[in-house]
């Protein structure tokens, strides 16, 4: 895909889809990785599973490696959270972490359908148990997200210069 590769991760809540959505529209190649690249399955084997959970969230390897190793275009970002990243970290240039602060985090999942992933009450207290230990984050580049889209995408943009 490129001949830079960079990895948007973070915890729920934390703005990894609309920084795709924005890093598209400002005419980057951007994967969405929780719609494009994911699916349920064992982190360690990538055996497909039954069910959901939080911890069977991951991407397929090879097309991760195959999507990284094309250089059609000069830059790339992956989007997305994935519990099996340590299978594919080194395709990666740079490795950007999205956080935010609590308080932004409780009124981003309050704003959540009921059908979405953070949408009932058990799901927002994983979500925020995650958020204070950092479980299932790569480490990297932190960018804070408590501001609006525009800044945030230009701090990672500056972030890979």
């Amino acid at each position: 895909m490129a001949k830079r590769n960079y990895l948007v991760e973070g915890g729920s809540g934390t703005g990894k889809s609309s920084v795709c959505r924005e890093l598209r529209k400002r005419g980057y190649t951007a994967v969405d990785g929780d719609n494009e690249l994911a699916y349920q399955g064992d982190p360690e084997t990538g055996d497909r599973t039954e069910g959901f959970s939080h911890q069977n969230h991951i991407w397929d390897v090879a097309e991760v490696r195959e999507i990284a190793a094309s250089t059609t275009d000069e830059i790339a970002f992956f989007c997305g959270g994935s519990r099996n990243f340590t299978k594919f970290l080194d395709v990666f240039d740079k490795v950007i972490v999205l956080d935010v602060d609590t308080e932004t985090l409780r009124r981003r999942l309050a704003d959540r359908e009921a059908d979405d992933w953070g949408g009932n009450d058990e799901q927002k207290e994983f979500i925020l148990r995650l958020h204070a230990t950092k479980e299932d984050i790569p480490q990297g580049t932190v960018i804070d997200t408590a501001r609006p889209l525009d800044e945030v995408v230009d701090a990672i943009l500056d972030a890979i210069r």
